[in-house]
């Protein structure tokens, strides 16, 4: 009985530690972030009829042909030719954060770069440290095209970012917003083409592919329109199996996949943050 109850310590002591180890170790941090709610693959792994092509996770390909750019997703796994394998850190961190090449060239949209830049910098080494070990992928992709003007940047460089205050609501927010860029696709376009933070979260916007086009759902607490009559289960529910509250399939963009990743606790601030956003009918 001795040994089966120190076996029985040291596995809930693992469960303990594990979460812990995950925090510190950052191509461990990293891996949580680029392949859970940051969602890079998302974007960056191209798809067939199945889902991700085997072999291909984040080497890139992926078109998004919009009227006023035709994107296409870069490589970013470690190969030298066609990836990212020859940037330092800090020329990988400089393009997540501030949207700006090695060779100084822009980073255009999709690429939600006005929200990367409040990535923290503990963050932004960590997911830069595990884009490293990313297995290299041979996979050269054709320049995007931009039928609007870019930017020369999109602000002054970011000296420092901190992480966010620990309690609820801020953690939400950083994980919805600058991390997972949630509020991005959940937040209307003005008439010029900038996000209208007027309006955060009330979604409308719509995203047409294989599935048909799927209109981004308000995401407030608005009791008609959003998510007031929705109990925090059924939220996680719909952001991490894409179920909504009434049983209906969601459909993507939406990253179910990357998404169930995340932790119990990070799902229930991202739902905190959520139930405070000012209500938009």
């Amino acid at each position: 009985m001795p040994s089966v109850r120190r076996a029985v310590l040291a596995a809930v002591l693992s469960l303990l530690i594990l979460p812990a180890v995950a925090q510190t170790d950052p191509v461990a941090r990293g891996r949580y972030l680029v392949e859970g709610i940051a969602g890079c693959g998302n974007c960056h792994t191209p798809k067939g009829p199945q889902g991700d092509l085997p072999g291909m996770n984040l080497a890139g390909g992926t078109v998004f042909d919009e009227q006023p750019f035709r994107a296409i997703a870069s490589n970013i796994t470690s190969d030298p030719e066609t990836g990212i394998g020859r940037w330092t850190d800090a020329q990988i961190a400089r393009a997540i954060r501030e949207g700006i090449r090695p060779d100084g060239r822009i980073i255009g949209p999709p690429m939600p770069i006005e929200l990367y830049r409040g990535i923290s910098d503990a963050d932004l080494a960590a997911m830069a440290a595990y884009l490293r070990t990313v297995p290299a992928v041979r996979n050269a992709v054709p320049a995007s095209e931009y039928r609007i003007p870019l930017p020369p940047n999109y602000g002054p460089p970011v000296a420092t970012v901190p992480r966010p205050a620990d309690d609820p609501v801020s953690r939400g927010r950083y994980l919805a917003g600058p991390i997972g860029h949630c509020i991005d696709c959940h937040t209307p376009m003005t008439q010029d083409g900038h996000r209208d933070w007027s309006r955060t979260g009330q979604g409308g916007q719509p995203f047409t592919g294989p599935w048909g086009t799927s209109v981004a759902r308000n995401i407030t607490p608005d009791r008609e329109r959003g998510l007031g009559g929705w109990t925090d289960a059924q939220i996680v529910r719909a952001v991490t199996a894409g179920v909504a509250a009434d049983g209906r399939q969601l459909f993507p963009p939406m990253g179910y996949g990357y998404y169930a990743r995340v932790d119990a606790r990070d799902l229930a601030d991202i739902v905190a943050y959520l139930r405070s956003l000012p209500v938009q009918p």
